[in-house]
């Protein structure tokens, strides 16, 4: 038997929640939610706040502190992150606490240890599957057995797995970055009417010409119009399949279908997809790169309106939840800003807010109306928007060849298959 598995009570104190809610205010300490614990990582977005005089109470029995390991104990089990520093808050309903031993165990490494295959297994076999919650027995937690080696061998584990997720973290704030700077051009150019006329100088502010639009009820450049989604891009309906269609990735004649829950920020990744045969599949319910998913229903996980651009190679397809966009090459970039502003999510609450629409329609989509610019500045955009979204689609790509790396490494270095040298 490996002299390395040990439990989890051997290495970590374990501490629980309350189990009743407080009252939630807009302002103050987090109120730590399970919806915040997200593959390795605490999204506090997700968590709401609590008032000083509740905070003192919930935190009467244990205030989570750097290093801590909160993980989830009732749904979502599996998920796990680490406490980070500097943040005051107290355990929600349904979380738990690992505080590590530091003489036996290191906090980073204990995170990727619970993430491993291998400790995810021991939780689902260890699940108690009820009729309205799964669960796992804190009674019975500190005997799950999971594999801590020597300090020495955690510390050169933790350090190389925490190198890929670092290089995966700076991406994604590079990405996050361009994405913010193409939303501001667009601003800048199509909502102020700001963008550089022949002289360099901005159009509007500088006596540009401005005439009113009776399609859009506001003023636009001269010369310019009115263009419906529709007169730019065509729109696909993803694949409805049932049980019976899943396949494994290993069959032969099998492709990954994208849902709502794939659609992460403005972009779409390629995590946790379901597997059908080819077969059932119509020519255009494929994604290709560049082309983008929009949630079509709030029957999904994700919100109506939602949607993010594909830049992956990979062969791919996408469910009944899901419209794809496919847009006109001149104004690719122009149309998947629109996409993800403001003003086209106020076009979508009110397609959908305040009515019996539980569901939007290709046609929904269709009839939004925007600005039709200038040939010029429209392709004067397009070439500095090709710019960034080559740089975010290569890092996206980058991020899943290391999140692969990443998900090959961490069940041989967890199990002493592979050591770090």
């Amino acid at each position: 038997m490996d002299d390395s598995v040990t439990t989890i009570g051997e290495i970590a104190d374990i501490f629980d929640g309350p189990h009743a809610t407080p009252k939630k205010i807009e302002v103050g300490p987090y109120f730590l939610s399970i919806s915040s614990l997200e593959k390795g990582r605490l999204d506090l977005s997700k968590s709401a706040c609590l008032s000083e005089a509740d905070f003192k109470k919930w935190t009467k029995r244990v205030s989570p502190q750097k290093g801590d390991l909160l993980f989830s104990y009732e749904t979502r089990l599996g998920e796990a992150a680490l406490m980070p520093d500097g943040i005051r808050a107290c355990l929600g309903r349904r979380m738990g606490l690992l505080r590590p031993k530091r003489n036996k165990v290191i906090p980073e490494y204990l995170l990727y240890a619970y993430l491993s295959p291998k400790f995810q297994q021991t939780i689902v076999s260890n699940t108690i599957r009820g009729a309205t919650v799964d669960r796992i027995a804190l009674n019975e937690f500190h005997n799950f057995k999971i594999r801590i080696p020597c300090i020495e061998e955690q510390a050169k584990v933790a350090n190389l797995l925490q190198t890929l997720d670092a290089k995966i973290e700076l991406n994604n704030r590079i990405n996050a970055e361009l994405e913010a700077m193409a939303k501001t051009l667009y601003d800048f150019w199509f909502v102020q009417f700001y963008f550089p006329d022949k002289n360099g100088k901005p159009y509007k502010s500088s006596g540009g010409k401005m005439v009113w639009n009776k399609e859009l009820k506001r003023e636009i450049p001269g010369g310019w119009g009115a263009m419906t989604i529709a007169d730019v891009t065509s729109l696909s309906r993803g694949v409805t399949y049932g049980k019976d269609d899943v396949r494994s990735k290993e069959d032969v004649g099998v492709t990954g279908i994208l849902r709502a829950t794939n659609i992460t920020g403005n972009q779409v990744d390629l995590d946790d997809l379901v597997y059908i045969p080819k077969g059932i599949l119509s020519e255009n319910q494929f994604i290709n790169k560049f082309e983008s998913l929009i949630v079509m229903s709030s029957g999904s996980k994700g919100h109506i309106g939602k949607n993010g651009i594909y830049y992956f190679d990979n062969e791919a397809a996408f469910g009944a939840f899901c419209s794809k966009l496919t847009i006109n090459a001149k104004f690719i970039f122009y149309v998947s800003v629109f996409l993800n502003s403001p003003w086209f999510m106020i076009y979508i609450k009110n397609q959908c807010l305040g009515t019996n629409i539980n569901n939007l329609t290709n046609d929904h989509i269709k009839e939004c109306q925007l600005v039709r610019p200038d040939e010029k500045v429209l392709a004067f955009f397009e070439k500095t928007m090709s710019g960034i979204y080559k740089k975010i689609a290569s890092n996206s790509i980058e991020n899943r060849e290391l999140k692969d790396l990443r998900d090959w490494l961490l069940p041989m270095l967890m199990n002493g298959q592979v050591k770090v040298s």
